[in-house]
């Protein structure tokens, strides 16, 4: 059974146990927003404090649908609270070191599906205990892919090859389908003026696309300097995407051929389908919740067999071997080196039948579960969705 609905309230809070020190150059805070995602929230603190961007440090990225908490650090940040349309600093206190991904514990979740019949919240709560029991394919999200236009090229393939003035189109003037008015009227300046540097700095908006532009108006083929100026998260994010998807490939494969086509199913997503496991059954009951994949890269280690084997074939259909996967310049960025398990597994799951208030004679469903880090939450309203079990 397929259902419409979505998330309608979404709170994710991060597990760190760190206790801030007294001393420390440090300022730590907890920053809760709703709308906007984490590049976006810090652009806004930057701007609002006037701190440089390099001084703020976070662990993770969390997407601007719904309302979401993370810590944060800022060297020599203010030891007072900000809000600001979207966003709430909260400063917490002082600690020696910024706050990083290797901080994180994991994620708690809490999302409220709506507008349910009553068959339909029974099932997702009978379903939320067999996904506890057999877990969700841990597939990088379409969060991952936000940098995927409509050209559906990654950046990161394009700056692989050296093609630094194609990467450099695709990161600035690819149209994407959740862009805002704003962000639509300059790419399509872009597109419309490629090439033509001056006039796409006379109307493009003062912004860091534009300061890109101006490099060009001074050196109008220097594409691979001009893309270098684009900030180092961000090519982070290109890398990210293009990697993601190797690994999504390579774990649809592993699902294909360890899972008896019985228990599969297929799963939409924003780059094509893929398949999800209903539950494990014989070998793969084992085997698939202690894989681990590795992030496809040209510095991954890993020993000839048949999991290797399948990395060289998805990387292979880009044109690619495993060594070429990788970038030249700048070195400020480079395709990340980690294991990453093939499913995620729900932990302290609970689901909560009530009425919606709402939606009159229907019923909402309040999940509650905590996941690892790099985990995405909407993997498991997917397959709790879009795949109900009969």
């Amino acid at each position: 059974m397929k259902l419409k609905q979505v998330p309608e309230d979404f709170l994710v809070d991060e597990l760190s146990s760190r206790k801030p020190a007294q001393k420390g150059t440090f300022s730590l805070y907890r920053l809760t927003k709703q709308s906007l995602g984490t590049p976006e929230a810090v652009d806004r603190i930057a701007r609002a404090w006037k701190v440089p961007r390099q001084r703020i440090s976070w662990g993770g990225l969390k997407d601007r649908h719904g309302i979401t908490t993370q810590m944060l650090t800022i060297q020599r940040g203010p030891a007072r609270d900000l809000e600001r349309n979207g966003l709430q600093l909260e400063f917490l206190g002082l600690t020696g070191k910024p706050f990083t991904a290797a901080d994180l514990k994991g994620n708690r979740f809490r999302i409220t599906l709506r507008s349910l019949e009553s068959d339909q919240a029974d099932q997702t709560v009978a379903d939320l205990e067999t996904v506890s029991r057999h877990g969700v394919p841990n597939y990088f999200d379409d969060q991952r892919f936000g940098s995927v236009g409509f050209s559906g090229e990654f950046v990161a393939r394009s700056w692989i090859a050296g093609d630094y003035e194609r990467a450099l189109w695709l990161a600035l003037a690819d149209p994407h389908p959740y862009d805002r008015s704003a962000e639509k009227q300059q790419k399509t300046i872009l597109r419309d003026n490629w090439g033509d540097w001056s006039t796409c700095k006379q109307e493009l908006d003062r912004s860091h696309r534009r300061s890109v532009i101006t490099y060009l108006c001074d050196h109008p083929t220097g594409f691979r300097k001009a893309f270098a100026l684009i900030r180092p998260d961000m090519r982070s994010l290109y890398l990210s995407a293009f990697q993601s998807m190797l690994w999504n490939r390579i774990l649809a494969d592993e699902l294909t051929e360890q899972c008896p086509p019985a228990d599969l199913r297929s799963l939409a997503l924003k780059l094509g389908d893929v398949p999800c496991h209903i539950t494990l059954t014989g070998p793969a009951r084992k085997e698939l919740p202690a894989l681990q994949i590795p992030l496809p890269s040209g510095r991954m280690k890993l020993q000839p067999g048949p999991l290797r084997d399948r990395i060289e074939a998805i990387v292979a259909e880009q044109g690619l071997t495993i060594p070429e996967v990788k970038v030249k310049f700048p070195r400020d960025c480079f395709f990340s080196r980690a294991l990453r398990p093939a499913l995620l597994m729900p932990q302290k799951a609970t689901g909560d039948i009530d009425g919606d208030e709402l939606a009159t004679g229907r019923k909402k469903v309040v999940l509650d579960f905590e996941l690892p880090p790099g985990a995405y939450a909407t993997m498991v309203v997917k397959r709790l969705t879009a795949l109900q079990t009969d």
